[in-house]
């Protein structure tokens, strides 16, 4: 793999964010991937990281949720902390942290104080809870917050516990994706108007956000408010996943009536035998159906089944397979940087594609070049 991708780029720019300033006041999970968002789409994104060890450990070059990005030293904790903060702030656009409710502020670099400096400064909190209500000043991680938004309980089988799928679902859809979003608009708005403001973005709104649809469903009836029962949540038997006969997995989302007829075609069963689908009833007899052929063949002799066929059946991939995937491999999806297996930028821009210009950021690195380049003197003296 390389990280040169397919697609010729338009123009010799790092982005559609090039020339956008962003501070990032360093935190762990849903705030560095949001600000990584931010760098691969060309933005000048700083960290603001503390000296001493990282809070999960690990050794930061291979933290591919601090690419694209620059890091400088400033102990918010010492006499010039403070003002080195507010005075990359006065330089930048948009600022984002992920400290508790208050700790902002009791350190020194809060809205109010970033902003006077910087009436324009879009200011992002990505916090679990919130900057209000009344958990928001309790400790939390990714499972409790979707546990909370009602979206875990729709994950898993009706006879089991909650699977819970990594942190994708709370920490990054709901939190990264999220607070991207709310600082790209209220930049939008800060440069019609000159004024900036603060974007409170909150993991268990955001999840709560994602589970839209479904509250739509609730309210006509075609949604059941129980884990594995329903259409999408692995209730239906042709939208599901299948054990193969070497331990793999199968993943059948054959939902359309045409799709599902082109499935059961390769699968080997008699259409005009089976019972209908759109009786839930019958939903039972059909998996039991499915499961006993998936059972006959590996996950490879399945693939070649299925592979190029409309019938909407894929192998369920690892990490390391998805990136050798021939499909995946042709656009670009997954890139090899720096020494480094990762997905490449996304989405995609036919006039300015996002870049992977920066290696992972290592505590400290940059301080003396952005110290030029934003016009900061202040970090030199404590960097010192």
């Amino acid at each position: 793999m390389s990280h040169h991708f397919p697609d010729p780029p338009g123009r010799d720019v790092a982005g559609p964010l090039e020339g956008v300033r962003v501070v990032e006041l360093a935190g762990i999970g849903p705030g560095p991937f949001a600000a990584m968002l931010l760098a691969d789409l060309g933005a000048d994104v700083v960290r603001v990281d503390r000296p001493g060890p990282s809070p999960l450990g690990g050794d930061p070059a291979y933290d591919v949720t601090n690419r694209n990005k620059r890091s400088v030293l400033v102990d918010l904790k010492s006499p010039e902390g403070p003002d080195t903060v507010r005075a990359l702030a006065g330089r930048a656009e948009i600022l984002v942290e992920g400290y508790r409710p208050g700790v902002a502020e009791r350190l020194g670099v809060g809205p109010e104080d970033c902003m006077a400096v910087n009436p324009a400064l879009v200011y992002g909190r990505m916090t679990g809870w919130g900057q209000r209500g009344p958990l928001a000043h309790l400790a939390g991680h990714d499972i409790g917050y979707i546990a909370t938004a009602g979206a875990l309980s729709m994950m898993g089988a009706p006879d089991g516990p909650p699977v819970f799928p990594v942190n994708l679902i709370g920490d990054y859809a709901g939190g990264s994706l999220y607070l991207t979003t709310g600082v790209l608009a209220a930049l939008l708005t800060a440069r019609a108007t000159g004024r900036g403001q603060v974007v409170d973005a909150a993991i268990v709104d955001g999840a709560a956000h994602l589970t839209a649809m479904f509250w739509g469903m609730l309210a006509e009836g075609t949604w059941r408010d129980a884990r594995g029962r329903n259409l999408l949540d692995g209730g239906c038997p042709y939208y599901g996943v299948y054990e193969t006969a070497d331990g793999g997995w199968m993943a059948v989302g054959a939902l359309e009536p045409q799709f599902y007829t082109a499935f059961v075609s390769l699968l080997g069963l008699d259409a005009e035998c089976l019972p209908d689908r759109s009786d839930r009833d019958n939903w039972p007899e059909l998996r039991t159906g499915f499961t006993a052929r998936f059972k006959t063949a590996t996950r490879e002799e399945w693939t070649a089944v299925f592979e190029g066929t409309d019938a909407c059946v894929a192998p369920v991939l690892s990490l390391h397979e998805a990136a050798c995937h021939p499909h995946l491999t042709g656009r670009g999806t997954y890139t090899e940087a720096y020494g480094i297996t990762q997905p490449a930028p996304a989405p995609r821009f036919s006039d300015t594609p996002g870049t992977l210009r920066l290696p992972p950021a290592v505590p400290g690195a940059h301080t003396p070049d952005v110290a030029r380049d934003w016009d900061v003197p202040e970090l030199l003296k404590d960097h010192r």
